[in-house]
């Protein structure tokens, strides 16, 4: 049987990780490598297989690899993908909770497991399968810092080999509520709270325990994080069970109930891509996405005050702006952290104020376009 041949969309760390890792899978190779970036300025990746052509990858691949992290760029390559049948395996929950309500039932585009959004879609499932009704899909965090300085995020984006952006975006809450909205929509769960509760705890039952109480509140399951130094680098289930099942479940170290946690503990990011590509090509459908008509998004949220004519780069993991998980139908004219690419101030923003289209102007875009006239629409239709 002929290899199946991947196109590979970035090559920041998790695309050029992902494709050292497969070495050790055999029937998969990397045919064509997307980037934005000169040739000259891609160290460690076959020249050979660099394009800067949407179509020309597409064209000469059986699956598309999308791993860029950038929101409006995954939206084009991903429009481009679904219009020549070729499933998308995403590293990129950030394209998701923007523009990826608008692929569902287009064409075969998934999360892969490996980050946490993917993982807890997988727990998800295996706890489904042995009879529990979660209630809380959790993210453990180890650090957070809503407003952290350049120095630092630069200290440690270098220590770590990493880029500045994602290091600040990780340090200051944007990644955790961008795949907490993520699993949210997909599972029909819902936050507790605008920005969610992200409680410090001291251990995973003290997680348990807090979260559980205010999905109960809540009358749904939710979708938050919890903030503590001492739990792994993971995710979490807390789910109930029929009272038939109490006492085995309690010989089995879950508790006497009737909330019991699942955990899994190592969030191995690229090297479990493959397992959800694996997935794809065995038919076994899409792992996660972002639903049709989602609830929640993820706005961006002042760091400072923002003058008039100040443009903004890039918004996620600046020092400027952060993602802040809400309602969509409690903030209509919210604008998605994940648009706000050299965008520009035009009115004055108070730190701590969500960004609206009224303040701020940034350019067309196809994500822009989809967002405004097909997302938004259907998910207010919905509510």
């Amino acid at each position: 049987m002929a290899d199946i041949r991947l196109g590979v969309v970035g090559t920041g760390f998790i695309a050029s990780h992902f494709m050292k890792s497969l070495d050790r899978h055999e029937g998969l190779r990397v045919d064509g490598i997307l980037t934005r970036r000169e040739r000259n300025e891609v160290t460690g990746l076959p020249d050979a297989l660099l394009t800067t052509s949407i179509d020309d990858l597409v064209a000469h691949c059986d699956l598309v690899v999308e791993c860029s992290g950038d929101p409006i760029w995954a939206t084009d390559v991903v429009t481009a993908a679904v219009g020549a049948e070729r499933p998308v395996v995403t590293m990129n929950t950030e394209f998701h909770i923007t523009t990826g309500s608008a692929f569902v039932g287009k064409g075969l585009v998934t999360e892969a497991e490996g980050d946490q959004p993917g993982c807890l879609a997988a727990l998800h499932e295996d706890a489904v399968a042995m009879g529990f009704t979660p209630i809380v899909y959790g993210n453990m965090k180890g650090f957070l810092n809503h407003d952290p300085a350049r120095d630092d995020m630069e200290f440690w984006g270098a220590k770590q080999g990493i880029s500045l952006p994602m290091v600040t975006s990780f340090t200051d809450g944007t990644k955790v509520q961008a795949e907490q909205v993520l699993v949210g929509n997909h599972f029909g769960a819902t936050i507790a709270t605008e920005g969610m509760l992200g409680p410090d705890v001291s251990d995973i039952v003290d997680a348990a325990d807090k979260l559980a109480a205010a999905a109960h509140e809540s009358g749904r399951p939710i979708s938050d994080f919890v903030v503590s130094s001492g739990l792994p680098h993971g995710v979490f289930i807390v789910a109930t069970h029929d009272e038939a099942h109490r006492e085995a479940l309690d010989y089995y170290k879950l508790g006497p109930g009737p909330n019991y946690t699942l955990i899994k503990n190592n969030i191995l990011v690229h090297l479990e891509i493959v397992k959800t590509i694996r997935r794809v090509l065995s038919g076994g459908g899409v792992l996660l996405d972002n639903s049709a008509q989602p609830e929640l998004s993820l706005a961006a949220i002042a760091k400072r005050d923002l003058m008039p004519g100040e443009l903004i780069d890039n918004a996620i993991g600046s020092f400027d702006l952060r993602g802040h998980a809400v309602r969509i139908e409690e903030h209509p004219g919210h604008v998605p952290i994940g648009l706000i690419s050299h965008a520009r101030v035009t009115q004055p923003v108070e730190r701590g104020e969500i960004v609206t289209t009224s303040v701020i102007e940034f350019p067309e875009s196809r994500a822009r376009t989809t967002w405004s006239d097909q997302i938004l629409p259907s998910a207010l239709a919905a509510r």
